[in-house]
């Protein structure tokens, strides 16, 4: 209404529009939440026992036994262990078809693998020293170029000639070493070999068996154990076999056996004596290159015995045996046992 010196005349008021009330209602509202922001908290609502989390009741044996049953198999829904047989059938598919690519693929791998290698000479070789500097070989022997007989205790000999125990190991050790030797184990095999050159047989197919030249034990003498038993050891007479490794395709000495000498290295010279070798002191060529024991089924290292028959007792000496040839390396300042092999020798009464 409004007001006039005429009169009085009335006035309907403007309507105020929708958008702004919704507007100021709106601004209302969010000033009551910012006034309820500011509101001091009460004290129930300090109490945060109540928002703390409620134990568990204990259950039962038996309401565990139910939901395991119930895990293992849901008869309402169908499910065994949480799954449906749907969904285990898609898992055992899945881990089959994987399992069964990994299978093929590996066992393609291998078959390439096989393919390409020979089992009878090795495919790729590496160039090693021992015992020569310049032959391509597959394996390399713990003691490079020549092994010992007997090897029980390490490179260490020592016993007591009037003690059987204390050499008793020893002879037992020589035994088991020359089986293979037995005569009549080499007159069976092996063929007689007359020629000392390098029996080489390359004219024969690459599976072909090769022949092999007889070693028999009886050409060690008084080391073969056949004249006597206890190889010298009850005598203070000990015999030491020596045999070199073997070696895929190796022609040692390039024409010229390989030579063998013992000498004392630390200790007294004078106390290692006079010194045998049977059944000689080389290794002779018929009995090379040796061809893989596929193709060199019944192949006999040779082995050269020796016996020192005059050592004396209770000094200690280290013995070093080596080998002596053309291409033969035995005195490398980094590796004492190239061409050689070392060990401790203790002779009691």
């Amino acid at each position: 209404m409004e007001s006039t010196e005429g009169g009085v005349e009335e006035k309907p008021l403007k309507s105020i529009p929708h958008k702004v009330i919704l507007k100021h209602g709106q601004e209302l509202e969010e000033e009551q939440e910012e006034l309820a922001e500011h509101q001091p908290l009460e004290q129930e609502d300090l109490n945060f026992e109540r928002w703390k989390r409620r134990p568990l009741p204990k259950r039962t044996l038996h309401q565990k036994i139910d939901d395991l049953k119930t895990y293992l198999w849901n008869a309402e829904t169908n499910e065994f262990m949480g799954r449906s047989g749907k969904s285990w059938s898609l898992i055992l598919l899945f881990y089959a078809a994987l399992y069964a690519f990994l299978a093929a693929m590996f066992g393609g791998c291998l078959f390439c693998l096989m393919w390409s290698i020979s089992p009878y000479h090795p495919t790729y070789n590496d160039r090693v020293m021992p015992p020569v500097s310049a032959q391509l070989t597959v394996s390399v022997s713990p003691l490079a170029g020549m092994t010992m007989a007997p090897h029980l205790e390490g490179h260490e000999i020592a016993f007591n000639a009037s003690d059987r125990k204390s050499w008793k190991k020893y002879a037992r050790s020589m035994d088991e070493y020359l089986r293979p030797y037995n005569d009549g184990v080499q007159e069976r095999k092996n063929i007689h070999c007359t020629e000392d050159r390098y029996f080489m047989q390359d004219s024969l197919s690459e599976h072909e068996e090769r022949k092999a030249c007889q070693f028999k034990r009886s050409w060690l003498g008084e080391c073969s154990g056949l004249r006597d038993p206890h190889y010298g050891y009850s005598q203070g007479r000990p015999c030491v076999l020596l045999r070199m490794n073997r070696i895929l395709g190796y022609l040692p000495g390039q024409g010229t056996p390989i030579n063998v000498t013992c000498a004392v290295k630390k200790g007294p010279p004078e106390a290692l004596g006079g010194i045998q070798f049977f059944p000689k002191s080389f290794f002779e060529l018929k009995y090379y290159p040796y061809y893989g024991k596929l193709r060199h089924v019944n192949y006999s290292s040779p082995v050269v015995a020796v016996r020192f028959a005059g050592v004396q007792y209770d000094t200690h000496l280290q013995v070093q045996c080596k080998l002596n040839g053309k291409g033969i390396i035995n005195d490398s300042p980094t590796d004492r046992y190239l061409g050689s092999v070392t060990f401790s020798l203790d002779v009691g009464a």
